[in-house]
């Protein structure tokens, strides 16, 4: 991760970026140093007009569950009959949600390699996800220049500028 002197805040972000998808939700979490302190945001935007957005800050938390709760908040600010696009650069939580969730779950919540991490966060994502059929989990890469992506980025990151 860059040091906070790096880290753009979310205006500085509108100003210098412009690429990427214009409607959609989303999210991203950050953590530093992994495990540690860190944040996630969300932004829902349509036509690039920002609808919603929030974020937040954990003292003890890890990347994962970062990304995974930015995903569960953005889904708790979206209606049930909600039709967008939603992306994660987390391909981790994106394959939790759209390939692996169902098998753990028809399988007792287990898996076969073990436990699953952050079980409670997973099963609250999942719920979530299901119940917004509407709505299309997709991957984007980080910090490909993406405005949205990175003004995401950006709210998650807060917490290291103070």
């Amino acid at each position: 991760m860059a040091s906070y002197r790096d880290i753009l805040t979310p205006e500085e972000v509108l100003e210098r970026y412009f690429g990427g998808p214009k409607t959609g939700v989303f999210t991203d979490g950050s953590c530093d140093p992994n495990p540690g302190r860190g944040g996630w945001g969300f932004a829902w935007v349509q036509d690039d007009q920002i609808l919603n957005k929030g974020n937040g800050f954990d003292p003890d938390t890890t990347n994962n569950r970062m990304e995974l709760q930015a995903l569960i908040e953005a889904f708790k600010v979206l209606p049930a009959d909600a039709q967008v696009d939603i992306y994660s650069d987390s391909q981790l939580c994106v394959n939790t949600v759209t390939q692996w969730a169902a098998g753990w779950e028809k399988r007792g919540w287990k898996r076969k390699g073990g436990p699953i991490k952050n079980l409670e966060l997973v099963q609250e994502l999942y719920a979530l996800a299901n119940s917004h059929p509407g709505c299309k989990l997709n991957w984007i890469k980080a910090h490909d220049g993406s405005r949205w992506n990175e003004y995401v980025d950006a709210l998650a990151s807060a917490y290291l500028r103070g």
